[in-house]
């Protein structure tokens, strides 16, 4: 029988990587969240920095949802991180046990011990990650109990800090959200602030938020599937049992806006150099809108379409791999390169991640509402493209028409709309699916039906019919692409290759 991974069993392990010392680091960090991916990027990084001597601090973590803590407890909050993937084309394989959470408390049973917890001086940070639904506005008050919404837990955890030091200088907090939201920093402060109005708050507490309290926005990146499906598997090839064991792919990304105070808050940043603490963060999110998400949108309908299911099987093809490196780093790079000094780099990075044989990265899930993301994503790229060159991007024009044929329905039932794979079907999920669907409905003139679509501003966010032979070139792609097959199509394209 394996033992379970604990703090007597890893200090026995020559090889283990933890000293008994990392034990008795400080709680330095409040941390809302005990999902996959905050363990493995934000713990995992404070993890790496204590083994650097950088940072010397430990994580107290809240569980907002119901249920207990025991599976941390059980194993002394130690977890196994395993990376697995592809760094600049060689293959990562690389076991970690991270010992940076102190304690997992859970906020309703839990709730004066988390506000105990925000008494000690040396605890100066929060990070949340409480999906994008946590950062809204919850009217309650905050003296009846605990509170029900992220925002209203933060305003009773600032309070409590606030009375305990007596509202004190450089007593304050640097608060850094990672929900996948714009400027998710600004919006927690403006929710807490909103909240600290309804309970009428004192204007001297209102004053410390706003002078004492860093609310920094933040942007992540790292793809984290959790638990190995072999994960007995691994056990038995580790010598313990976890049930926290979590795999990572090898590459990340913390973009975080913030000053001095803010670097000096969060040392632990200096154990990894793709930890990133700047004055503005704008250039991570666009490279890694137009780059990762936007070569991700402009290609999965013609991936798709063409027979693949996963990202991997399109970087294993060999015209798909061809096409992601020309839309990536010909089309997409050259149009904001100048403006992202780091594009180049994530670029590649990009290249390697989509090439990792151990994310099954499904191509049907990433056409989720396909047509904003292509708006969102691609259109300004499109424009940048031209503007720049004065001809169009061949690969982007071929996707936008990959992209018409996927929301093409063969079959409405019950408000769903449904597309064709050969014999296969799929359901679109696209708020705009009604749209195309009116538009493949009358229109027997496929340039006529491109040119519609490409001049709907409920669409666009510019009239895509007045870049010059737009409409042409997709409307050439889209009939060879119905003419042919889309599978056919692309075989005669990597013949041409």
């Amino acid at each position: 029988m394996l033992p379970i991974l604990s703090k007597e069993f890893i200090l026995k392990k020559q090889d283990s990587g933890v000293h008994e010392k990392s034990f008795n680091f400080p709680e330095k960090i409040l941390q809302f969240g005990t999902g996959v991916l905050l363990r493995g990027l934000v713990d995992y990084l404070v993890d790496k920095a204590n083994r650097q001597g950088i940072y010397e601090g430990r994580i107290v973590v809240v569980k907002s949802t119901e249920g207990n803590t025991a599976e941390f407890s059980n194993q002394d909050n130690l977890y196994t991180t395993h990376i697995k993937g592809i760094t600049q084309g060689e293959l990562v394989d690389k076991v970690l046990i991270n010992a940076a959470i102190s304690r997992v408390l859970q906020s309703n049973a839990n709730w004066e011990e988390i506000l105990d917890a925000v008494h000690q001086p040396a605890l100066q940070t929060i990070i949340s990650n409480t999906t994008e639904v946590g950062i809204q506005y919850v009217p309650e008050k905050i003296a009846d109990g605990v509170p029900a919404s992220f925002p209203g837990k933060l305003l009773a955890i600032l309070w409590e800090r606030f009375q305990y030091f007596n509202g004190s200088t450089n007593t304050g907090f640097v608060i850094v959200p990672t929900e996948l939201v714009v400027d998710n920093g600004h919006l927690l402060k403006e929710i807490v602030l909103q909240l600290a109005a309804f309970n009428e708050m004192p204007a001297a507490f209102i004053q410390w938020i706003n002078a004492d309290n860093h609310f920094c926005n933040s942007l992540v990146d790292r793809i984290v599937p959790g638990k190995p499906r072999n994960l007995a598997e691994m056990e038995q090839q580790a010598g313990y049992i976890d049930k926290l064991w979590i795999e990572v792919e090898p590459f990340l990304l913390w973009a975080i806006e913030g000053n001095e105070k803010v670097r000096s808050v969060l040392s632990f940043y200096k154990a990894d150099e793709r930890m990133l603490i700047a004055p503005s963060i704008t250039p991570f999110r666009e490279q890694k809108l137009r780059i990762l998400n936007g070569s991700h949108t402009v290609a999965v309908p013609l991936a798709f379409l063409s027979g693949l299911n996963t990202v991997y099987e399109c970087m294993k093809d060999e015209y798909m791999s061809h096409f992601f490196r020309e839309v990536i780093l010909q089309e997409i790079l050259p149009t904001i390169a100048d403006a992202c000094p780091t594009a180049t780099a994530f670029a590649q990075d990009v290249l390697d991640r989509f090439a990792n044989p151990f994310i099954a990265h499904k191509l049907i899930s990433i056409t989720f509402q396909e047509s904003s993301k292509m708006n969102a994503r691609n259109v300004r790229t499109l424009v940048r493209y031209y503007e720049k060159n004065q001809s169009l991007p061949a690969h982007m024009c071929l996707g936008f028409a990959a992209m018409l044929l996927f929301l093409q329905p063969t079959r409405v039932e019950d408000g769903k709309y449904y597309g064709s794979r050969g014999t296969e079907e799929y359901v679109i999920t696209d708020d705009n699916a009604h749209i195309f669907a009116d538009y493949w409905h009358h229109h027997t003139s496929v340039k006529q039906l491109v040119q519609d679509v490409c001049h709907d501003n409920r669409l666009w966010e510019t009239n895509l019919a007045g870049i010059p032979g737009f409409v042409r070139t997709v409307a050439d792609y889209l009939q060879e692409l119905k003419q042919d097959g889309v599978k056919e199509f692309v075989q005669l394209l990597n013949q041409k290759k």
